[in-house]
């Protein structure tokens, strides 16, 4: 998923204000899920509602205004209950890594109590292509640091 960085995106010095990123996440779990046939509109409908119960960002390098990034997602991780994502962002042109992370999601009931995921959609994704470059919990930047 593309997302053209604006001014709107970024702290006074022309870069990416790091929560942002968690935003940018968000935006690609869901395009991530409704490309597999999920809508998080009709999950939720259905009485599936995910909440993040645990995200975390390695921060490599700055995102700056006017810059195009790419969000690569993938599910690395899943039980009847959860799923956790990871994200890489890289710069477009340079492909130059900005961030990578992930966010753990379980599934829940709409009122807080977690539920099971449908054995299809876990059949499904577990099927998906994953990213390529997944980020595990304690990753060491692409730095050394």
């Amino acid at each position: 998923m593309e997302i053209r960085i604006y001014y709107e995106d970024t702290d006074c010095g022309g870069v990416v204000y790091y929560a942002n990123y968690l935003k940018y996440f968000e935006r690609a779990r869901t395009e991530y899920l409704e490309m597999r046939g999920y809508s998080v509109t009709a999950l939720m409908k259905q009485g599936t509602v995910f909440v993040v119960v645990h995200a975390e960002a390695d921060y490599c390098s700055p995102g700056r205004y006017g810059e195009t990034l790419v969000v690569e997602t993938g599910v690395c991780d899943m039980t009847r209950a959860a799923l956790t994502f990871s994200h890489v962002v890289r710069e477009k042109v340079s492909g130059r890594v900005v961030v990578k992370g992930s966010a753990r999601l379980a599934a829940t009931d709409g009122n807080g109590k977690v539920t099971r995921l449908d054995r299809a959609m876990v059949a499904a994704l577990q099927s998906a292509p994953q990213s390529s470059e997944i980020p595990l919990h304690k990753t060491k930047r692409d730095d050394g640091a």
